[in-house]
């Protein structure tokens, strides 16, 4: 029960980190092109996590294995997939729409990233879900439809449809990471920005956009770093421990945070249906956090490698001298095992029902 509160907490806190992250690129729109920003937020993200990992690995004593394996070949298209959906093209469509979307708006439309998180996995993945899942999904959507309505005639609003679209490609790359989650969190933020950064600064340049300055320059990489690089680290640690959708879920109350930023801000007075689609976002959010899944389950034979510590599920022997320290990483078989807990569909529990 600790570990899943702890995996919470990190869901939790990397919503925190990309929920500002949201009102702080309306800001700097007021100077700096779409593409540009979305660019340097990676760029930042990935050049900070890199230097985090060289400073990690200069720091680890002579001898000592690294705390995580290398990626497998096997593995690439995913991982591959989920930079160019979520790296690329989420990032350009968030920022095209936050041009003419009030950033308390668009900070509470993100919510739809959870639901089409948890659609693809429940589809698609196969990830299990109950009716108190549903519900709470079903409110969520009720609140970005209506945030995203501009009247009977009016339709939906350009900006509201480019942060929608924005929504289902991260939703994607949440689903395609999932795949790969076992795998060192940062290795895996720092290629997306490594990657997406040029990608999109590409993108701006080509389109006629110039270098912002010194001071724009470094704002918007210590934004990328802390909203797109840390945030992202934490959310695949909370992915791994937790599953897809649920790991969706806690982030949507990312716009929450951006929601309280935003008002600080440009001070206004919400409209009543903004209040109202608050009240429907969190109320969906709320039906996920009281879940508890619980009934007997059977874990197959499997064969992986990840960091982890000796609980329940790995109760191993080691074919090498072992000190005690852990968390550590190696390969390690897990035989079959029958029991009953609470749980979530996390790397060890992704079974049928």
């Amino acid at each position: 029960m600790k570990s899943h509160l702890h995996a919470i907490a990190t869901a939790l806190l990397a919503a925190a980190l990309f929920g500002v992250a949201t009102p702080l690129a309306k800001a700097l729109l007021g100077t700096l092109p779409p593409f540009m920003v979305a660019g340097l937020f990676y760029l930042g993200s990935g050049t900070g996590l890199a230097l985090v990992m060289l400073v990690r690995r200069l720091c680890r004593r002579a001898g000592e294995p690294p705390a995580h394996a290398p990626l497998r070949l096997a593995e690439a298209p995913w991982l591959a997939g989920a930079i160019l959906a979520g790296g690329v093209a989420g990032p350009a469509l968030l920022m095209l729409g936050l041009v003419t979307t009030p950033a308390a708006t668009s900070s509470l439309l993100l919510n739809l990233e959870g639901v089409l998180t948890a659609l693809i996995a429940w589809v698609c993945f196969r990830e299990n879900f109950d009716m108190q899942i549903a519900l709470g999904m079903v409110a969520i959507v009720a609140g970005g439809v209506l945030l995203s309505w501009n009247g009977p005639h009016a339709g939906l609003a350009p900006g509201a449809l480019f942060v929608a679209g924005a929504c289902l490609c991260w939703a994607i790359d949440n689903n395609l990471t999932r795949k790969v989650s076992a795998n060192d969190a940062m290795t895996i933020a720092c290629l997306k920005g490594l990657v997406a950064g040029p990608v999109n600064l590409a993108v701006a340049l080509w389109l006629g956009a110039h270098w912002p300055g010194g001071a724009s320059l470094a704002g918007t990489l210590a934004v990328g770093f802390a909203g797109y690089g840390v945030s992202l680290v934490l959310f695949v640690i909370a992915l791994r421990n937790l599953g897809t959708a649920r790991t969706g879920a806690y982030f949507s109350v990312a716009p929450l945070f951006g929601v309280a930023l935003a008002l600080l801000l440009w001070p206004q007075r919400p409209a009543p249906t903004f209040w109202a689609a608050l009240a429907l976002m969190a109320f969906g959010v709320w039906l996920h956090v009281r879940e508890r899944h619980e009934h007997s389950h059977t874990h197959e034979a499997l064969d992986h490698t990840h960091r982890h510590r000796h609980d329940a599920h790995h109760q191993h022997e080691h074919n090498f001298d072992w000190d005690g320290t852990e968390p550590h990483t190696h390969a390690h078989h897990h035989v079959p095992l029958t029991h009953t807990h609470a749980h979530y569909p996390d790397v060890h529990h992704r079974h049928s029902h």
